[in-house]
């Protein structure tokens, strides 16, 4: 089978056949019709993500298929299953074996595209902004990167939860998919001054932020008393410092979140909030944006697009 992985940091990612893995006990193979891409994607090339796995490794952290085959002693979804799985690699790949009792089964709605995007983007805005922030009906909520992959679910997800968004991206048409998406106000990050908008606005009660650097500076002085401020990952390439002056004159506070740590040491709460965004998904509240969808042998432009910040939303292969 095909399967894009890295063979080193110091070149890129290859397309390789590979031999048809087997499932162990506790797995499941699948074929997989589709995975997202995430910059995480993109650190893993450079050996430079948290959890990078060791050489030679394939990449794509979120994915959706069908289930082929259970491994011995194995519960798990019944062959011919659709579902999804974040496995933290593997996905760009036309078969794979991961834990079954990670797999979540599709609604019947659900497209395998919209499911590969749908994982990592919702689940982080979600599990931020409801059991990190605590964000409540009426609170502005400010969204950095907010066309991106995952800043687009946050305005989608803070509208829901009844927040008045502020959506920052650069240029217009980005600023036009935030729109789309339900934000109340846009900012341009090319050309605004991030702060005084935000100001101007009011203040921000609660802060996303997938970007960091320069914007990070800006909405940290565009904060309420007693605001939130979460870094999600840091787009810019520049990790902001935190003056803990400022955050204790102002009663502010620094809330991290790493999504994928989830998976050990709380998993319940990966669950349930899949849980209700699936809900809403099929209520027709949430519609993955998926910019671009390439084949397998194309993850090469795929990884570009990211890379150049040419898509908005995610892009997602199709092995």
């Amino acid at each position: 089978m095909k399967a894009l992985q890295v063979q080193g940091f110091d070149q890129a990612p290859e397309l390789v056949d590979v031999a048809m893995p087997q499932p162990t006990a506790g797995e499941a193979l699948i074929r997989i019709h589709a995975c997202s891409l995430n910059f995480a994607d993109l650190l893993m090339t450079k050996g430079k993500y948290q959890d990078t796995p060791p050489l030679p490794f394939t990449l794509g952290l979120e994915m959706a298929g069908e289930v082929i085959s259970l491994g011995p002693d194995t519960d798990g979804p019944a062959p011919g299953t659709r579902v999804a799985i974040y496995a933290g690699q593997g996905g760009l790949a036309e078969y794979g074996c991961f834990p079954a009792d990670r797999m979540v089964p599709l609604p019947d709605a659900m497209s395998y595209e919209d499911a590969a995007a749908f994982q990592i983007a919702y689940g982080t805005s979600h599990v931020v902004l409801d059991h990190r922030a605590r964000m409540q009906p009426g609170e502005t909520l400010l969204v950095l990167g907010a066309a991106g992959g995952v800043g687009l679910t946050a305005v989608e997800i803070g509208k829901l939860m009844g927040a008045t968004v502020i959506a920052c991206a650069r240029g217009q048409d980005k600023l036009e998919i935030a729109r789309a998406a339900g934000a109340d106000h846009l900012i341009d990050a090319k050309t605004a001054d991030i702060r005084a908008e935000v100001k101007a606005l009011g203040g921000a009660d609660v802060v996303y932020d997938p970007v960091g650097g320069e914007q990070w500076e800006a909405a940290f002085r565009a904060c309420k008393p007693e605001a939130r401020l979460i870094p999600i990952g840091f787009a810019s390439g520049d990790v902001p410092q935190i003056p803990a002056n400022h955050v204790m004159v102002k009663n502010l506070t620094i809330l991290g979140l790493y999504y994928g740590a989830y998976r050990n040491f709380a998993p319940k709460v990966l669950t349930d909030s899949m849980t209700q965004l699936f809900k809403w998904y099929e209520e027709g509240a949430l519609k993955p944006h998926v910019s671009h969808v390439l084949p397998l042998e194309r993850a090469d432009e795929a990884l570009e697009l990211l890379r150049s910040r040419k898509s908005t939303g995610k892009v997602v292969v199709t092995p």
